[in-house]
């Protein structure tokens, strides 16, 4: 199964990487950075709020309903011209719901690693967000999942099987609760992006992957 990354590194990914980039104005390497951590956190989040029938019977519809993957589809109408405030409002909305109390928390701790103003971060959260939810979409739909009991199995794919997506979950909900501070991105990003390599570069291994540096 794909992982969340994955979609960052493709062409895809690099679409949506400079048209965020674009609209929050801001170099595509810090974006990138950004959004590398940002997807596993919001990702967990989800499993979070998925581990309860309400929570996952709520994720799913939305799943089979706006967020069916289409967004995915339209890349190029969404970031012409700049973002729709629709969609920025759409993403405000999801993160309220998958973080709650944790917004700043995460926008802070991303803000501190990557240099880019909480502001700006949350921007590019409110956009990633709906994206995200699409991907998630188009993922349900290939898998086939019908059943809210079987969006777990889905997630933890996505993000990581065995006790290396369990330690990164342990390490994202630790973040979601406030009790550590942006370094703990770090471990999150690097089991992410490298896959549980210690040799792996990390964030800077995906970047330069992007770019070509």
């Amino acid at each position: 199964m794909s992982g969340i990354l994955d979609l960052l590194t493709s062409d895809m990914g690099k679409q949506i990487i400079s048209g965020v980039s674009n609209d929050t104005r801001q170099p595509e390497d810090k974006t990138a950075k950004v959004l590398a951590m940002a997807m596993p956190v919001l990702m967990g989040a989800m499993k979070r709020n998925a581990t309860n029938p309400e929570g996952a019977s709520g994720l799913l519809n939305a799943l089979n309903s706006k967020h069916d993957g289409s967004i995915l589809e339209s890349l190029g109408d969404l970031f012409q011209g700049g973002v729709n405030p629709e969609v920025k409002q759409d993403g405000a909305g999801i993160l309220k719901h998958v973080l709650g109390g944790s917004q700043n928390n995460v926008a802070n701790a991303l803000s501190q690693k990557s240099g880019v103003d909480t502001s700006t971060v949350m921007n590019i959260l409110q956009v990633a967000a709906p994206i995200l939810l699409g991907y998630l979409g188009k993922q349900t739909r290939e898998r086939q999942v019908s059943e809210p009991t079987q969006l777990g199995g889905l997630l933890e794919g996505v993000l990581g099987t065995g006790q290396q997506g369990n330690n990164q979950q342990s390490l994202i909900e630790s973040l979601l609760d406030g009790d550590n501070d942006g370094s703990i991105l770090d471990d999150v990003a690097g089991m992410v992006l490298g896959g549980g390599n210690k040799k792996s570069g990390g964030i800077g291994e995906l970047l330069g992957g992007l770019f070509g540096k």
